[in-house]
């Protein structure tokens, strides 16, 4: 009986883990964050782990200059 309980709690847990998700994903669709659904599932696991998210968001703003910054035509 403590299993199925367990095993019920656990699924439950994913399913509002899932459901979490598809909302931070629709925000950051709204907000036209340019993150993909993988990226964004990594910066919330760094945020729940510690990481300040104002250091995460200005690191990837550089990035994101950096990367552009590579990909354009050297005149």
């Amino acid at each position: 009986m403590q299993d199925a309980s367990r095993e019920q709690q656990q699924q439950q847990q994913q399913q509002e883990a899932r459901q979490a998700m598809d909302i931070l994903t629709e925000m950051s669709s709204i907000l036209n964050t340019g993150l993909d659904r993988e990226t964004l599932s990594v910066c919330v696991s760094l945020c729940e782990s510690g990481v300040n998210p104002e250091a995460l968001a200005a690191v990837i703003k550089e990035l994101r200059r950096e990367s552009a910054s590579t990909r354009a035509p050297s005149a």
